[in-house]
């Protein structure tokens, strides 16, 4: 212990001299102009090298708020299902993505160590042990909690063991009719070669009495108990796997009479059906145990672009390459017996912290088919129609309408189709000369690339920068970068090394009084599925300065060339850092000379140490700090002498938080920025982003009062400890409740109702037309 305590201590100078000559050189660089002589002259104080945070720990700690929303009893029981199914495709990526390239940085260099000083065996020891403990309050709420309630209410789970003769009888005939000659089993055994099995994909794990005689089990080897010696050596077990494949349902439906209503919704899960009649799938065969288990693959696959001429093609070849990486998971049922366990372990090289025992039914995602059953409407949340904005009039064309002024829109409160019709709109337009537009994520079905093909093929020059590296879309990317290409689209397939981020659409019209640019600025991507799901902003504008800047940005991409200054924008990995660290920076120099300093940020994540050194900067000056953070904070508020003025805050509700909003007192001349990057090293530094300033005066203060109503919130609002973990904000007594995204959608609605109301007692006449 003694010569540990030696090491460490003679590293601290070190690593103190470079944090001091770090922020010296970014004290010097970035407050030129804004009391540089000061700065200059003022000695900085190091930080403390424990200010961080880590990454991975505090997304696991985000997750857990998510699963506490199906332990709150005020949701619909549904609702309460449906955080059940998020919290475990949250986990299933986390796992793919994150621990995934864990595990290849421990086999390229295991003694790299994160910010906080945690080498990567140590996190990936820390986060096995939190995934551990979420998953089993994942399972406690479904056994305890949401399948009781959901069986009160007539959706039932129904134990094929214990069920009634008739609906025994139904499943059986689903059994033969549609399973039995879909699936097919393979034999398996450590020694051959092992099958390529589906990551995430759901498979049964089927223990036999090798030899197959027919002959009877003993009772303790059907029960799965471990069999003595004398009975069965290891060799004498044969295994096989039956993949359950995707093309039938897993929530199979099964006649409602349980208790003679025939309103109940009874169903089973393919996986209980299928070990239900397994030994129908090895006739003469003596069956001893059946194990759902479900395995998940490292998905932290990347391009070598400097090794691949075809990027298209590399893409294909990064896919190709998920079906075969290493296992980073095994979840298998609690029922397993040792044997079971030893076998598959061994099959597929795992760990001790790799194996996830699951008391109930893997996979919760199912739930989201529960979620969306008919007729049980009153278990869900009341539908929040989505409004549209009061100055978007259906009669006049989206050109006029931005023409006036520029446009904020705060989704998915107001309609996303005001995006979706402006280009659908531009595409037809003979005035339109060309569409220039950042895809990242679209849907299956997209309007949007609809449109832009349709555009193409009416004559417009349309370009589409479409991101072939956005994680696990890539596939629906490459087949839309095609289908495009076809239609006489101009596609660019990204930068090399950089993920191609923003959120922006430029259209570029002939008008009487010249060319005009009309761009779409947004925080979030242009799906208009998950625009109903996710809470983003959008920015209208033909501002002539932000249109030449985004013509200016555009063109830098598709032309792999060096972007001029740009007068308004800032963009990563250029400019987007400086500009943020300027404006944070300008906030400590004005608390120093007395001046009052406020910072306001709505991010999805905060993770670069440069920044959250600069908020620790500005905190020990006096300047206010709140930050509103869905996920990843790696930053430690409250902390006395480091973060004392820093108030970190997460919204967790009905839709996921999504928007990057910032805000700078800036002396009195406040700035409101809307961005497409977080504030993490990846998005500054590894993509191709936008800062955005909201420059009218009226789109300002309404982003500002939404950020501001965020901070409001005390039903769904989780306040950030010193430590990384959270309490949720609660009210008692006559305290009035706030829930900040109810604020909004109600302030909205009324404001459209309001407009509708003016519009029908107006009475407008018709003029007649000069001949």
């Amino acid at each position: 212990m003694a010569k540990k305590a030696k090491t460490k201590s003679s590293k601290a100078p070190a690593v103190e001299k470079k944090l001091v000559d770090e922020a010296s050189s970014a004290k010097k660089s970035i407050h030129k102009g804004v009391g540089e002589k000061r700065a200059a002259e003022k000695e900085f104080e190091a930080l403390p090298v424990d200010r961080f945070i880590n990454r991975e720990l505090s997304w696991l700690e985000f997750n857990q708020r998510v699963l506490e929303q199906a332990a709150n009893e005020s949701l619909p029981i549904l609702e309460r299902a449906k955080f059940l199914a998020i919290t475990s495709s949250n986990l299933d990526e986390f796992m793919m993505v994150r621990v995934g390239g864990l595990r290849l940085q421990k086999q390229q260099n295991k003694s790299v160590v994160d910010p906080v000083g945690l080498t990567v065996t140590q996190q990936l020891h820390w986060i096995a042990k939190k995934a551990h403990s979420i998953v089993k309050r994942q399972y406690r709420l479904l056994r305890e909690d949401v399948q009781p309630q959901l069986s009160d209410f007539g959706i039932r789970h129904v134990d094929l063991s214990q069920c009634s003769e008739n609906i025994a009888d139904a499943a059986e005939a689903r059994f033969h009719t549609d399973i039995v000659n879909v699936l097919s089993p393979q034999s398996v055994a450590i020694d051959w070669s092992f099958p390529l099995l589906q990551g995430l994909g759901l498979q049964v794990c089927v223990r036999m009495v090798a030899g197959g005689t027919g002959n009877l089990v003993p009772e303790h080897l059907r029960a799965g108990q471990k069999a003595d010696e004398t009975d069965a050596a290891d060799d004498e077990w044969d295994y096989a796997v039956i993949p359950l494949g995707k093309s039938i349902s897993r929530v199979v439906p099964l006649p409602g009479d349980l208790d003679g209503s025939e309103s109940a919704h009874n169903y089973v899960l393919l996986e209980d059906l299928v070990m239900h009649h397994a030994k129908e799938f090895f006739p003469g065969r003596d069956v001893v145990e059946c194990v759902p288990f479900r395995l998940t693959r490292n998905a932290d696959i990347q391009l070598r672009e400097d090794e691949a001429a075809d990027l298209l093609g590399g893409m294909e070849e990064v896919l190709e390459g998920r079906r075969y990486s290493g296992a980073v998971r095994l979840e298998y049922s609690a029922t397993a017996s040792p044997e079971m366990i030893a076998f598959l372990r061994e099959a597929l090289s795992l760990g001790d912290d790799d194996l996830f025992p699951i008391d109930g039914p893997l996979d919760l995602t199912y739930l989201f088919a529960l979620h969306g059953l008919d007729g049980f409407e009153a278990l869900r949340d009341p539908n929040w129609p989505a409004v549209p904005n009061p100055r978007i009039d259906a009669a006049e064309p989206m050109f006029s309408t931005i023409a006036a002024g520029d446009l904020l829109l705060v989704h998915p409160y107001e309609r996303f189709d005001s995006v979706v019709r402006l280009i659908e709109e531009a595409a037809v337009d003979p005035d339109v000369l060309a569409i220039k537009q950042v895809l990242y994520r679209t849907s299956k079905k997209s309007p949007i690339v609809a449109a832009l093909e349709r555009a193409a093929e009416n004559g417009k020059y349309v370009s589409a920068i479409v991101e072939l590296k956005a994680r696990f879309d890539e596939a629906r990317n490459i087949e839309w970068a095609r289908e495009m290409e076809r239609a006489g689209v101009q596609v660019i397939y990204g930068v090399r090394g950089l993920k191609t981020h923003a959120k922006v659409c430029i259209i570029v019209r002939r008008e009487p009084q010249g060319i005009v640019r009309y761009v779409h600025f947004g925080t979030g991507n242009y799906n208009e599925v998950t625009a109903n799901l996710y809470s983003d902003v959008s920015l209208f504008t033909c501002d002539d300065v932000l249109g030449a800047d985004a013509s200016a940005f555009f063109n830098a991409v598709t032309g792999a060339s060096q972007p001029r200054q740009l007068r308004e924008l800032s963009s990563a990995p250029t400019t987007l850092r400086n500009r943020v660290m300027e404006l944070i920076e300008g906030e400590t120099e004005r608390a120093r000379q007395g001046q009052k300093g406020e910072i306001i940020a709505k991010l999805n994540a905060l993770a670069d140490p440069k920044v959250i050194d600069a908020l620790y900067r500005a905190s020990q000056a006096g300047v206010r700090i709140r930050l509103n953070i869905r996920g990843v904070c790696c930053l430690k508020p409250g902390v006395e002498g480091l973060s004392e003025t820093i108030e970190v805050y997460s919204i967790v509700d009905r839709f996921l938080e999504h928007a990057r909003v910032l805000y700078f007192r800036h002396g009195g001349d406040e700035q409101v920025l809307i961005s497409s990057a977080d504030w993490m090293p990846r998005n500054l530094d590894r993509r191709i982003e936008l800062l955005i300033p909201v420059n009218d005066p009226t789109c300002r203060e309404r982003l500002l009062e939404t950020l501001k109503t965020y901070f409001r919130d005390n039903t769904h609002c989780w306040k950030m400890q010193q430590d990384g973990s959270y309490k949720k904000r609660s009210v008692s007594g006559k305290v009035e409740r706030v829930r900040s995204q109810r604020v909004l959608y109600d302030e909205i609605t009324k404001a459209f109702r309001e407009a509708e109301m003016n519009r029908r007692t107006t009475f407008e006449t018709h003029q007649a037309q000069d001949s």
